[in-house]
């Protein structure tokens, strides 16, 4: 029998009776003899309220009473899953990071795991007890909670699998797989039975929701098989074909697809800074100080005039656009700039597969199929299993329709 860990999120444990239903998920794998931990998120909407709460009091507040808040939710819902579990006979008992411990990293709101001593709950694993443990948080250098910023609970789940030595981590959400893209924009989408790390990685990190880009980088590191299925969908991952989609290493893949699958961001902006002196240290003198306050860019071109100036484009997240701005403007008179040009009604297109490292013609294939549908594209970006394009937003649908037909990934 299998060692495992549980993980779920807070569409799943909402309330009272869906932890029921996430109790008894458990105790059907208990009951076919393995040893479960089980990790939890806050319920849905709590994590929002406590953060709203502290805003409320001080726009400026300190990060270590913040984590203090935040992470009760966490606990709530582990006490409260624990209870549910004991109501049905599973010996359980509940865990916060601290007690594991979990520890991190001292910074507070987005702290990274350092290690997890997993001795004390494989013990009690061993003897049949579930151990419930609130995700998303930790216990930084100076015995203070921390919490582990966004997707800090498939963090939570992925670090304690590799720990305990789990065969695999499964993710329960609110869709039953990982698709080839968005299912609600392609009705045809299908879901993927494995997907690579490399692959689940990029299109994570390029717009896909299903799994947090940090889960998925912990797991490649330590090669934690991950499965995402529903906690909705009446499936068991027991005795047969798994029904969720499994997240393994390339070897786990016998026959590549060419493309794995097609994502997309709306939450991207483009800003253009024109005119800037063609001499050596121009790209430093624009992305250092970016980078110094805080500002992700991520696709760049760079074209060159005979005058010796040039216009550098950058993409970033829309919601670090003003940031960005003001940096820049800042920052004028050592960069030299004429003006700056921002769009935020930009989205990325990417598309993504282990495949591509073995066939050419898939950039092509790419932008043959939206110059056909009369899109125009703006930046191009490449890696060794994926190209992204950035497009006008209003083309997003339009664009993820035709490459998904383009590449054949339309179920029959």
């Amino acid at each position: 029998m299998a060692r495992i860990v549980m993980k779920f999120g807070g569409t799943s444990v909402a309330d009272l009776d869906r932890i029921r239903n996430v109790a008894a998920r458990v105790k059907r794998e208990v009951e076919a003899g393995h040893e479960v931990a089980v990790v939890v998120s806050a319920m849905s909407g709590v994590t929002n309220q406590l953060v709203a709460w502290c805003q409320q009091l001080s726009p400026l507040h300190d990060a270590r009473e913040y984590d203090a808040v935040v992470a009760t939710g966490e606990q709530v819902t582990s006490g409260l899953m624990a209870i549910a579990l004991q109501e049905i006979g599973v010996e359980a008992r509940s865990w916060h990071g601290w007690q594991i411990p979990l520890k991190t990293d001292g910074a507070h709101g987005k702290a990274r795991i350092d290690s997890i001593n997993g001795d004390e709950l494989i013990r009690r694993m061993a003897n049949g007890q579930v151990a419930v443990l609130a995700g998303f948080q930790g216990v930084g250098p100076d015995n203070r909670v921390t919490t582990l910023g966004r997707g800090g609970s498939d963090t939570s789940a992925v670090a304690l699998a590799a720990a305990l030595k789990a065969e695999r981590c499964d993710i329960y959400t609110d869709v039953d797989g990982i698709y080839t893209t968005d299912p609600r924009i392609v009705a045809k989408a299908r879901k993927l039975a494995k997907i690579t790390y490399e692959e689940m990685l990029e299109l994570a990190s390029v717009g896909a929701k299903v799994l947090q880009t940090r889960s998925v980088e912990l797991a490649m590191k330590e090669r934690v098989r991950m499965q995402v299925l529903s906690s909705f969908a009446d499936n068991t991952a027991l005795g047969g074909d798994l029904p969720g989609s499994l997240v393994v290493d390339e070897d786990e893949i016998v026959e590549k697809e060419l493309v794995a699958g097609i994502a997309y961001s709306r939450d991207e902006a483009k800003v253009t800074v024109r005119r800037v002196p063609d001499r050596p240290g121009i790209a430093a003198a624009i992305f250092g100080p970016l980078a110094g306050a805080g500002v992700n860019v991520d696709m760049i071109v760079q074209n060159i005039s005979a005058d010796g100036t040039t216009d550098m484009t950058f993409t970033l997240g829309r919601t670090d656009l003003p940031r960005a701005r003001k940096t820049l403007d800042d920052n004028r008179a050592a960069i030299g700039f004429s003006e700056i040009l921002a769009d935020p009604d930009v989205a990325k297109i990417s598309v993504v597969g282990v495949g591509m490292r073995s066939h050419s013609g898939v950039a092509s294939t790419m932008f043959r199929t939206l110059a056909d549908k009369g899109i125009n594209i703006q930046v191009i970006s490449t890696s060794e299993i994926k190209v992204s394009v950035l497009i006008g937003a209003e083309y997003t649908e339009l664009a993820v329709r035709a490459l998904h037909t383009a590449y054949g990934l339309d179920a029959a």
